[in-house]
């Protein structure tokens, strides 16, 4: 059983930052992808980043450049540094994994609220 534990979310001001990390119990180092989704109140779970084991990585298109999603392989954690956050970006902030043979796990998510 693979846990993933993220760091604690929190309160943010409008074109503030905010940095969220997920530590993996087990070695995420043959891991081909790894991600990070969110969920706002009434809507679906959408991507926000995802970064292969070759270090390319994908963005959903509300991104816009401002957030960045890296790995360290001998922490074995992924981070999530996020900047230039809006009001829209009020989530909750999940990290995922899939280890073999397509074993997928989610962390318990972390709420981001952004508001003055």
């Amino acid at each position: 059983q693979v846990q993933l534990v993220e760091s604690r979310g929190g309160l943010v001001q409008p074109r503030g930052s905010l940095r969220l990390s997920c530590a993996a119990s087990e070695s995420i180092f043959s891991l081909n992808e790894m991600g990070w989704y969110r969920q706002a109140p009434g809507k679906q779970r959408e991507l926000v980043a995802i970064i292969t084991k070759g270090g390319s990585t994908n963005y959903g298109d509300f991104v816009k450049g401002r957030f960045t999603i890296s790995r360290d392989n001998v922490k074995n954690m992924v981070y999530l540094q996020m900047n230039s956050l809006e009001p829209e970006d009020t989530a909750v902030y999940y990290c995922k994994a899939i280890y073999p043979t397509l074993r997928i796990y989610w962390s318990q998510g972390t709420q981001v609220i952004v508001s003055s």
